[in-house]
């Protein structure tokens, strides 16, 4: 527990909880508004029964907070339960219904190749979502105005729900032709299902993602769809066993924070939720010590994800994807590569280590775990090599040396390899791994990774940051206090948020300001409405406006802001201005000022920020330097494949102060992280607690 300030907080209920759940751990955080401190805890995960974990976890950060439920102000929830159901491919058995004639719009997708054209003799089209057989088409249409061509066909409408009805079909995606230009259609169509087929849940493409692009819109809406059942079976049973009127925040993959019913209503925005809470954190926690450019290492027991930060912000992108799926919605730009404490090492056919993306996960889980696992992971190597110490959270979680070092031998001779030797090459190519995921996001992106500092955190995420600093170049990395609990952290500094987009085509020389003012004023009302009946009114809510352009031909957009107030032709001018720039700055040319490229205006967005009081970050005491009051005891540790460091000291992260400097090689522990500093390395405790790593 460590001490933050807050203002003056009057009696009632004052913790206000952050429940990170990942596949192996949910991390937990609970800041007390009145005392101003933080009570910080993990506890195992549940895959089977999420809701089973999310309550043993509350139950245990109150009792360490010496509180009961009645003292809970908020929950913030970050959740991996859509996430991991689109991972694996669990989407069940959908319906789509769609206008007719386009019926093998699914089939049709897109023609992007992964990799580029260089493997497009080895690629094959992914399988639908939805099969041909359960797809539904009804009559009537709408052109991309708005206008009706042909009137809505409920006959047909009827058919449909009642041929799903029948074959218990009740998941369901209706995408109509052009219906973010007029909705009419969809919502009869919403109607009829309603009336002939009341057990289905629906998702209409038109409340879903009001953009053009008919697969993009369709496929998000069918994602939407396949992850409601469980999403809101999921929060159900939550809001079952709360106390009556706790608010309960779910984290949105746009890096803020919506109402459980919001969230049951449109849970693709949930896709990203995890990954999300954890940026927002480590920004927050970066931008606070000074380091405006960072790259986020986030480490679980499954995966890695990793996101750039510039300005305190995470980047934002709505051409992200889940697993094999595209969710075109606005989501923090996170690349996740399966390098996690839980990836499973294994040979290839042609005899070469490999480690992930399969994951032993929770359970069984690792070797050491001696829960029935039998396969060898990166934690087993980290234990094998002493990295890592024999127990884990305060020795609630016992490790067993021995299961893993058995399991190392197996495998090793497969590799004609000592144990030891195949321990230290599983975690280099795990931090291989890592650092291609790095590489995505930054070099294929134009971006020098030189520039940035690594900020790890997760329980596995800074285990292999001193590997990470020599691959990638980066001038060092920094880890928060408490890093096994950033992503909960994280859940206390996010703003509620809504966001909303309208499609609206037209070229510059032709805009119908206008209309293209009615269109934003009424976005910005359902923002209002949203943000105040979540207490958020007035001057309370913050809107932002922006705009997605392109040049006349382009097939995607650039998105720039728009100056607040009435659109107007110099607002109109202004963004196609600062449209220019930004293609310039994104791809090193502009066609400003040549009549035969025309821009082109494509959407229109309203964002709704209600900010939040966050935790302020508190100083930690001055030392004199010597962190030899932290010192537990030392042990032998294997740091490379060269030979051992018989005696590293292993320090206790809670005991160092700021200044405490430590050479390398040395092991940091804390209660939900480990933090392996190889030789030639240097750790060094900044004033807010912070570990900034570098090379001696």
């Amino acid at each position: 527990m460590r001490a933050v300030t807050a203002d003056a907080t009057p009696a009632g209920p004052r913790l206000r909880i952050g429940i990170d759940t990942g596949g192996t751990f949910t991390d937990l955080v609970a800041f007390d508004e009145q005392a101003g401190t933080l009570t910080v805890t993990k506890s195992p995960s549940t895959p089977a029964d999420p809701a089973a974990g999310f309550m043993a976890g509350l139950a245990k950060v109150l009792g360490l907070a010496g509180a009961g439920p009645d003292a809970i102000a908020a929950i913030s929830h970050g959740t991996t339960i859509a996430t991991n159901q689109l991972l694996e491919g669990d989407i069940g058995r959908l319906g789509f219904i769609t206008t007719e004639g386009f019926e093998f719009l699914l089939e049709i997708a897109r023609q992007s190749v992964p990799d580029g054209y260089g493997n497009s003799y080895f690629w094959v089209k992914p399988d639908r979502i939805v099969p041909p057989d359960l797809v539904r088409a009804v009559g009537g249409r709408i052109d991309h105005t708005g206008a009706e061509l042909r009137p809505f066909d409920a006959a047909s409408a009827v058919a449909a729900a009642r041929w799903f009805a029948d074959r218990g079909i009740d998941t369901i995606g209706v995408c109509l032709l052009h219906s973010y230009a007029n909705p009419a259609h969809e919502e009869r169509m919403a109607k009829v299902l309603a009336r002939e087929h009341p057990a289905a849940l629906v998702s209409l493409s038109s409340r879903v993602l009001p953009e053009y692009r008919e697969y993009e819109r369709a496929m998000t809406t069918l994602v939407d769809a396949a992850v409601k059942p469980r999403v809101s079976r999921y929060l159900a049973a939550i809001a079952r066993q709360l106390p009556p009127g706790v608010p309960v925040h779910v984290m949105t993959s746009s890096g803020g924070v919506a109402t459980a019913a919001e969230v049951i209503g449109r849970p693709i925005g949930t896709v990203l939720s995890g990954p999300a809470a954890g940026a927002v954190g480590a920004a927050m926690i970066a931008q606070h010590a000074g380091v405006p450019r960072v790259l986020t290492c986030d480490g679980g027991g499954t995966s890695t994800d990793v996101a750039v930060v510039v300005g305190g912000e995470p980047e934002l992108t709505t051409e992200g994807s889940v697993g094999a799926y595209p969710a075109r919605i606005p989501m923090v730009d996170v690349v996740t590569v399966g390098a996690g404490g839980g990836s499973v090492a294994w040979v290839s056919p042609e005899g070469a280590l490999k480690v992930g993306p399969r994951s032993a996960g929770a359970d069984p889980g690792p070797l050491c775990y001696g829960k029935g696992g039998t396969e060898v992971t990166v934690t087993d190597a980290h234990l094998a090599l002493g990295r890592i110490p024999p127990r884990l959270l305060g020795g609630e979680i016992r490790l067993d040396p021995v299961a893993a070092l058995a399991g190392l031998t197996e495998l090793g001779a497969r590799l004609r390899m000592t144990p030891a030797e195949c321990a230290a090459g599983i975690l280099e190519v795990s931090a291989w791994n890592q650092a291609n995921a790095v590489r995505q996001i930054t070099v294929k992106r134009g971006l020098d990774v030189r520039d940035f500092t690594l900020v790890t955190f997760g329980g596995s995420g800074s285990l292999l940051l001193c590997s990470l600093i020599e691959i990638l170049g980066v001038p060092g990395a920094l880890v928060p206090p408490n890093p096994g609990n950033t992503s909960a952290f994280g859940l206390l500094t996010v703003d509620v948020r809504a966001d909303y987009v309208r499609t609206c085509v037209a070229r510059h020389d032709e805009l119908d300001c206008a209309r293209m003012a009615a269109i934003l004023a009424e976005l910005s009302a359902q923002t209002t409405e949203v943000l105040s009946a979540q207490g958020f009114a007035g001057d309370a809510a913050r809107l932002s406006q922006s705009a997605d352009l392109r040049y006349y031909g382009q097939a995607f957009e650039v998105r720039v802001p728009l100056a607040a107030g009435t659109f107007e032709p110099a607002v109109a001018d202004r963004a196609a201005e600062a449209f220019h720039q930004a293609h310039r700055t994104l791809y090193g040319y502009d066609f400003r000022g040549d009549p035969r490229q025309q821009v082109e205006w494509v959407n229109l967005r309203v964002t709704g920020i209600g900010p939040i009081r966050r935790p302020k970050l508190p100083a930690v005491p001055a030392g004199d330097g010597d962190p030899a009051r932290a010192l537990n005891c030392r042990r032998k540790v294997m740091f490379a494949r060269s030979a051992p460091s018989p005696d590293a000291a292993v320090y206790w992260r809670p005991s160092l102060l700021s200044g405490d400097v430590i050479q390398g090689p040395a092991i940091i522990e804390e209660y939900g992280a480990t933090i392996p500093v190889h030789p030639g390395f240097t750790a060094r405790v900044d004033e807010f607690g912070n570990l900034r790593v570098a090379r001696s």
